[in-house]
């Protein structure tokens, strides 16, 4: 990927983001973000259509170029060949955002095989082949590019109720490290951003105001708002994480550094039931 601090002006077409799930929350925050940086951008979605219709549309008021597209990453392996088709519309990829995830809140003794299969390919199975469709494309393209995998605390820390979750996305922070190292020599960076409690729809907040939540076991006592996670991504997008690949970076208001000290607070046995 291109260094515009070290380039000469020319001709070249803009960066090329994709974003899956980028229909709402982090996904559409980051979309957002990368078109205010000059990138044009790939959005996928699997349920709500007019969601990515929005983004793309906060996408185009910042001037950038938007296609939309339907990722359903429980149909694989053929979902992951959504990528190929954004690449085609806008003509080239140069970031790549794994950002669509799905979980539950099943204790593992009631899990079912079906249930557990769909979480680890959204989450697991489905950013693994994105990612390959995406490094192809760099890699035939030159020039290197950038992937960077949502993952959650989770990829550290386990949850009660959400054991394929943190399964998934335990093993695709590895996965990122493992991609980090293969894709070095290509000059594609790999990195995680792991997000902690983030005001979306998908954690049932609706993007809610962030400073009207309290949260005691969060140091900084609230959660995350979508933007402040799309502004690491972003800085691992651009051109100033150039030397920074096989990273994890934890987003999550300190929330994975209380550790014992949240445990010894506890006052119920009510945190062993989802």
């Amino acid at each position: 990927m291109t260094d515009p601090r070290t380039s000469t002006p020319s001709t070249a077409p803009a960066p090329v983001a994709v974003v899956t799930g980028a229909d709402s929350g982090i996904g559409r925050a980051t979309a957002v973000r990368l078109a205010e940086a000059g990138m044009d951008i790939g959005i996928t979605w699997h349920s709500d259509r007019e969601g990515a219709e929005r983004t793309a549309a906060e996408v185009g008021e910042h001037g950038r170029r938007a296609a939309v597209a339907q990722m359903d990453l429980s149909r694989l392996p053929d979902a992951a060949r959504v990528i190929d088709t954004l690449a085609d519309q806008l003509g080239r990829i140069d970031v790549l955002v794994n950002n669509a995830g799905t979980g539950t809140s099943t204790p593992f003794l009631d899990l079912g095989h079906d249930e557990v299969r769909r979480v680890v390919d959204v989450d697991l199975i489905g950013p693994f082949l994105c990612g390959q469709h995406a490094a192809r494309r760099m890699i035939e393209q030159g020039g290197g590019g950038r992937i960077v995998n949502v993952t959650s605390v989770h990829e550290h820390q386990p949850r009660v109720g959400a054991a394929p979750y943190c399964a998934a996305k335990g093993g695709l922070g590895l996965l990122t490290q493992v991609m980090a190292l293969e894709l070095a020599e290509h000059g594609i960076t790999v990195n995680s951003v792991a997000p902690g409690e983030i005001a979306t729809p998908m954690t049932g907040q609706d993007e809610n105001d962030v400073r009207t939540a309290d949260r005691p076991g969060i140091p900084l006592g609230r959660p995350g708002d979508a933007r402040e996670i799309a502004a690491v991504i972003a800085f691992l997008a651009g051109p100033d994480a150039s030397y920074v690949t096989g990273a994890s970076w934890v987003a999550d208001g300190g929330m994975t550094r209380m550790g014992p000290q949240a445990g010894s607070h506890l006052r119920s046995d009510d945190w062993r039931r989802p």
